[in-house]
């Protein structure tokens, strides 16, 4: 088992990951990246394949690093996942690829401990944990009394049409995936309904030179909505567990593709989803667009966490354990936080906090690899 001893250890290589990674490797900080995926940017290349970002190519980039799209475009899945591949590479960091963090627990001198898929280990003053905000599914309770017969699948694991059993689809969530996955059952042949509360839809359309531009607008509005101010407060209590307004998709794209759009699956009767509480669907595939949240299931550190096992931090420092932080976590300091416009901010607080310049650590420090 070979054990590597590092300041600073980053958890996954993500766009928040290598937001951080950047921070660090401008300040000539020892440092590591560890991520579970073949290849940096997996998690955009296993979304479904029809994904297209509307976060605008100037807010999607790291600083620095151009996303060779044109101006105005918008990236799809598969393209900021190459981007933010050869973003790691200009980076330059250490990388540990396929290799997941098993445990992440802390010493008695208070120096971090991570134990790896690989059997090695990693030993490490500072970790930054940046997994992602969407790895684990989310389904309501009464999903487990479906219908076996009934295909069922999370927009976490839909990767397009052929995972949609032939006849009625049922797409329960109205979000911005929910109306993608919605319009592009339609589009496949299948009588569609989408339920959920309706979020609100931005005004205008995202996909044309003017509403480019006005996107850029909302979204500096989004980025003012932080957890230190009262508005942003609010926001972040009105609409925690609730999806963002849709921004490419209108209600009338859904009623153009003879969508059915219904209030809420209430629960399930003799295997059946109902909706509204008094109709029972017909639905052969139910797509579960309910949302996801990060998989922390690693981190044994019990103060890591509050009292509803909810990272405890503060602008992603967490509160109790020393060395410890987080980018790129809902809300972490404003809406835009989980999102490419939003988590470079966040990395920059964090690595300022836990990395001053006098006190860090330089490259070539006592930092190095112990065989045992």
């Amino acid at each position: 088992m070979d054990t590597t001893n590092r300041d600073t250890v980053v958890i996954g290589a993500g766009a928040a990951g290598l937001h951080t990674a950047r921070l660090l490797a401008a300040r000539g900080i020892d440092h590591e990246i560890v991520d579970g995926s073949e290849r940096v940017g997996d998690t955009w290349r296993e979304r479904y394949r029809s994904l297209r970002l509307f976060t605008p190519r100037r807010w999607a980039e790291l600083p620095g690093m151009r996303l060779d799209i044109g101006w105005f475009a918008y990236p799809t899945g598969v393209q900021l996942a190459d981007y933010l591949e050869r973003c790691a590479t200009a980076i330059g960091s250490p990388l540990r690829l396929s290799t997941r963090v098993r445990r992440l627990s802390r010493d008695g001198d208070g120096r971090f401990r991570l134990a790896l898929s690989s059997g090695d280990e990693l030993v490490a003053d500072h970790v930054v944990i940046a997994v992602g905000a969407h790895h684990v599914p989310i389904v309501p309770p009464f999903a487990r009394d479906l219908d076996p017969a009934i295909r069922t699948v999370h927009s976490l694991d839909y990767r397009g049409p052929e995972d949609l059993a032939p006849g009625s689809v049922l797409v329960v969530g109205a979000g911005n995936s929910g109306t993608d996955l919605a319009l592009e059952a339609a589009g496949a042949g299948h009588a569609t309904t989408i339920a959920g509360r309706h979020p609100g839809q931005v005004p205008g359309r995202v996909d044309t030179v003017i509403g480019n531009l006005i996107a850029g607008v909302a979204i500096r509005r989004l980025r003012g909505l932080t957890l230190d101010t009262e508005r942003g407060r609010r926001f972040a209590a009105e609409h925690r567990g609730h999806g963002v307004n849709l921004v490419r998709n209108h209600l009338s794209d859904l009623d153009r593709a003879g969508i059915r759009r219904v209030g809420r699956v209430t629960g399930v009767a003799g295997g059946r989803p109902v909706l509204d509480g008094v109709e029972a669907s017909d639905a052969t595939t139910v797509v579960w667009c309910t949302g996801s949240r990060p998989d922390l299931a690693f981190i044994d550190i019990a103060d890591a966490f509050d009292a509803e096992a909810w990272p405890d931090h503060e602008r992603g420092l967490a509160t109790r354990v020393p060395g410890l932080a987080f980018v790129g976590l809902p809300f972490q300091y404003s809406v835009a936080s989980p999102t490419l416009m939003g988590m470079g901010r966040d990395a920059e607080y964090v690595v300022d906090r836990i990395h001053d310049r006098a006190g860090s650590r330089a490259v070539h420090g006592r930092y190095g690899v112990t065989t045992t």
